[in-house]
């Protein structure tokens, strides 16, 4: 049986161990002390609590992201509404409003009557089509109407999305999204996201489905280095020592993209980068929320920092994406900054008032979260393929044809499998 020895334990490697659990012996290399990569869970001190890393609304049109949930058992872990509702605040007006999608493809949602974006004109909705038609160099500012759509909805939603901003975004990027989504109809867009952490859903049933397949997951092994000969890898150093690669082994290298560069010189990849930064806020007791909110377990804000919140429990966690124009303010200003917008957000429609006063607060930058999502930068993704003939590459930097997100992880992970000449739910659509 071949071994496939997959280097990286983030959502790109774990993809592709699960797909070859019952093909190969598949062996994960992960140098953290844990897997998951930037889609994990944690116990943070300051707080008492167990955290994210990050915040993650996946849609229902994620296909791939269900069947991997499917496959490890997983699926039941998520929470939402089941419906393709999106509650919003909108910070500037201080107006609360919910986006009700229509169930299929004819966008009745838009037509008046309380379902659509306040404020918006009917013909504000060829920036769809727009984008749906984004050749490789356009940005998305450029699909733009001007209005309340875009302001309240498209902007968000754009950066939330790609993690870069509207003046540099790909807006051919963003619209393969939305092709592969509210294209497809409201219920390809029903919101979820994990009932109790990312590695709970995503991650430790991973593991446990590898372990199950005898899958070797080794945490705190960091690869250093990949020798090559002939055209094929040869060996791993790592750590622990030198492992050697025999004529059937071949690797599958799910590391970021600088990582990938560093084992494998002359690598093309994105060389440009965004941070996403998270806040997490412990509260005195746990928070009930009333209404439509109390169903989708969130809350989308528009004109401020913040962008979602979610609420868990005593804890809510606020995700920030495209934070590289906040990095020169201190985490105090942009945590008390957050905890007002909360605030003002969510008092209507909390059964209790939120205090003054911060509650013990955690900020998260991961500074280089995703590749920014750039036209330019967009050229620069490398397909799974490798001048070495017994390596593929993995990870949401490769080339997709989706932005930095879970679904393109776990895709990226399958077109490596696919690369090496196994069984995949997605064929090797790279070179």
């Amino acid at each position: 049986m071949s071994h496939v020895h997959i280097i990286g334990g983030g959502l790109a490697g774990l993809s592709a161990a699960i797909e070859l659990a019952a093909q190969a012996r598949v062996t994960v290399y992960e140098a953290g002390p844990a897997c998951g990569g930037r889609a994990r869970s944690f116990h943070d001190r300051s707080l008492d609590a167990r955290i994210d890393n990050g915040n993650h609304l996946i849609l229902s049109a994620n296909d791939l992201t269900f069947r991997y949930l499917d496959i490890i058992g997983a699926r039941h872990t998520l929470t939402g509404p089941g419906l393709p509702i999106f509650p919003y605040y909108d910070l500037e007006d201080s107006l609360a409003w919910t986006l009700r999608l229509s169930k299929g493809k004819l966008p009745f949602w838009a037509l008046p009557g309380g379902r659509r974006v306040p404020g918006m004109k009917l013909s504000e909705l060829a920036s769809l089509g727009r984008f749906l038609r984004a050749g490789e160099n356009t940005t998305v500012d450029a699909c733009l109407s001007s209005g309340q759509l875009s302001r309240r909805l498209l902007v968000p939603f754009a950066i939330s999305v790609l993690n870069t901003d509207i003046h540099t975004g790909s807006a051919k990027l963003l619209g393969n999204v939305i092709r592969k989504s509210l294209a497809k109809g409201g219920m390809t867009c029903c919101p979820w996201f994990p009932e109790v952490g990312l590695s709970e859903t995503l991650i430790d049933p991973a593991v446990a489905y590898l372990k199950r397949f005898h899958g070797d997951v080794r945490t705190g092994v960091r690869v250093s280095a990949i020798e090559q000969q002939n055209g094929r890898a040869t060996a791993l150093e790592t750590a622990e020592g030198r492992i050697e690669l025999g004529p059937e082994d071949q690797v599958i290298m799910a590391v970021p993209g600088p990582v990938a560069q560093s084992l494998l010189p002359g690598l093309k990849s994105p060389d440009a980068f965004e941070s996403i930064a998270n806040a997490h806020f412990r509260l005195p007791a746990v928070v009930q929320a009333r209404g439509v909110v109390a169903q989708a377990g969130f809350v989308g804000l528009v004109g401020g920092i913040s962008e979602w919140i979610f609420l868990k429990g005593d804890i809510l966690s606020v995700t920030v994406s495209a934070a590289n124009r906040y990095a020169d303010r201190e985490n105090s200003e942009l945590l008390a900054t957050i905890w007002s917008e909360i605030r003002r957000a969510l008092d209507p429609v909390l059964s209790q008032s939120l205090p003054v006063a911060m509650p013990p607060a955690r900020l998260i930058w991961e500074k280089r979260a995703t590749f920014a999502a750039t036209p330019e930068q967009n050229r620069l993704r490398p397909g799974p393929r490798t001048d070495l003939v017994n390596l593929a590459l993995a990870g949401d930097w490769t080339d997709t044809g989706l932005p930095s997100t879970i679904e393109g992880s776990i895709q990226s992970g399958l077109q490596a499998v696919a690369a090496l000449g196994f069984r995949s739910a997605v064929e090797n659509t790279g070179s």
